[in-house]
């Protein structure tokens, strides 16, 4: 058994004391169900039990008011442990519900999809943990629980890394609640996203139609311009749009003002920001067609994800001594329960990275290991703002299974399933898998310095550039009320 997995052992009944208060703080983020950088709630509930735990408090962090620091300790390595807490837009749904119903207990039209109540709080979890532990041990280190908001399409930790929030740490720890347990071993793809706002001229669409200039016929050639720029892009690039503004709701106005909302993925900030303004030249060329004028607003963007071997195999082992995640028939049942409701693609896509492990059966609930080969580095086809911390200090990741085996990320089964026992098990077993990481490299430390000469050697001897202009603003921050 390795020395690390013996200390959280021997903070077994620190960890069974906190459970309940660490799953009743994850419920009511669930609860609150805020939006990006409107996290103001679920900051403070974060806030106010680390700050009654004893740690510092940096609000505003990098001018952004969701976004906040807790420290602890004043000597030895920076320790960063990274926690979300918001949610998706439009994934309102009832806990524990079987279909997709609104829920009662929570207000608006938000859910948490992608198990960001979870995130945050098992980061809490780990950091008091660990404090814990070095009060114990008599050890010395800097522990730090970050504040990250707005990761869903807000890209909340570029913007932090912009302002150099994250430049004195030694390392990095966070995870994802997903349906199986293993590290997160891929790499991701650098994003960019922007507004394109065409304005054009109102007029009678029957009476003098040649008077008008239509924007959403503007915003239309666009994306049609960019759908035949897809056979001329690389195949691991993405192109994502919405239309966010039509025009209004009468077809006898010419529509003087349309809006579409673009989001460019490509394999790193070079080629996004290659394709991104092609995307620009496109929409150029849109506004030249119909006489309308387009103005681009740059929202937000992120690096792509610079794996680290050297903490992914530390975090193996210690995923490997704490064992197997253990939960309850009744939750079985209940993931058996939701996995019924998914369809077989969705599972599917889960299960084919893991044949060797599943060999042929489909469980309710994953409670092995994920095996990780420090050779085999494949690509996840989405994006993190976890990224650009990556690309500053070695950064490390782990999935944890909290929901039914198949459950798709920003789905309304994820959002139901979030309350759950297994929901809760899958948070704590977290919350030990990244505390024990963080003691093994208290106790080697050996192991920091070999990866900093990792992460030196897979940026090629370039330094950190972060993909958002200095100039660049926040995203619209929603208004305080009152």
């Amino acid at each position: 058994m390795t020395a690390a997995v013996q200390s959280i052992q021997d903070l077994q009944d620190f960890f069974d004391r906190e459970t309940p208060r660490m799953t009743g703080l994850a419920d009511r983020v669930w609860s609150l169900a805020e939006l990006r950088y409107a996290e103001r709630g679920s900051a403070q509930l974060h806030i106010d039990g680390l700050a009654a735990a004893g740690f510092r408090i940096t609000r505003d962090v990098a001018g952004i008011s969701t976004a906040f620091m807790a420290e602890w300790g004043d000597e030895g390595p920076v320790l960063a442990f990274l926690g979300e807490y918001d949610a998706l837009s439009g994934l309102n749904q009832q806990s524990g519900a079987l279909v997709c119903q609104p829920s009662v207990d929570s207000p608006g039209l938000a859910g948490h999809g992608c198990g960001h109540h979870l995130l945050g709080t098992a980061a809490h979890f780990a950091v008091i943990a660990l404090q814990e532990h070095l009060r114990r041990s008599g050890q010395q280190a800097r522990v730090r629980f970050y504040g990250c908001p707005a990761e869903e399409g807000g890209s909340g930790k570029t913007f932090m890394a912009r302002a150099g929030v994250f430049d004195d740490v030694d390392t990095a720890l966070t995870w994802h609640p997903g349906s199986f347990t293993g590290v997160l071993s891929q790499a991701t793809l650098a994003n960019v996203q922007a507004r394109f706002v065409f304005h054009g001229r109102a007029s009678h669409a029957a009476h003098s139609p040649h008077l008008g200039r239509s924007a959403l016929d503007a915003v239309e050639l666009m994306n049609v311009g960019v759908n035949y720029l897809r056979e001329h892009m690389p195949a691991d690039a993405r192109v994502h749009y919405a239309v966010t503004d039509s025009g209004g709701f009468s077809p006898n106005v010419v529509q003087a003002r349309a809006e579409v909302l673009y989001l460019i993925r490509a394999r790193n900030n070079r080629d996004a920001a290659e394709l991104y303004e092609r995307v620009q030249n496109v929409a150029r060329g849109a506004a030249l067609m119909t006489d309308c004028r387009v103005e681009i607003v740059f929202d937000k963007a992120c690096s792509n994800l610079l794996q680290n071997r050297t903490l992914n195999q530390v975090m193996y082992a210690q995923m490997q001594a704490l064992g197997q995640l253990k939960v309850d028939a009744a939750q079985h049942k209940l993931a058996g329960d939701f996995q019924a409701t998914l369809d077989a693609a969705d599972v599917e896509q889960v299960s084919r990275p893991l044949a060797s492990v599943l060999r042929g059966k489909v469980p309710a609930i994953f409670e092995g290991i994920a095996p990780y080969d420090p050779a085999v580095e494949e690509t996840l086809f989405g994006s993190t703002d976890v990224a650009d911390v990556s690309w500053i200090t070695p950064t490390v990741q782990a999935w944890v299974a909290c929901y039914a085996f198949g459950t798709p990320l920003h789905s309304w089964q994820m959002v139901s399933q979030g309350q759950s026992g297994l929901a809760h098990a899958g948070m704590v077993h977290a919350a030990q898998i990244l505390a024990a990481t963080a003691i093994v490299l208290l106790e080697q430390p050996e192991l920091i310095g070999q990866a900093k000469a990792e992460l030196l050697e897979r940026r090629g001897g370039q330094p950190y550039i972060c993909p958002i202009p200095a100039d660049a603003p926040l995203p619209n921050q929603p208004r305080a009320a009152g």
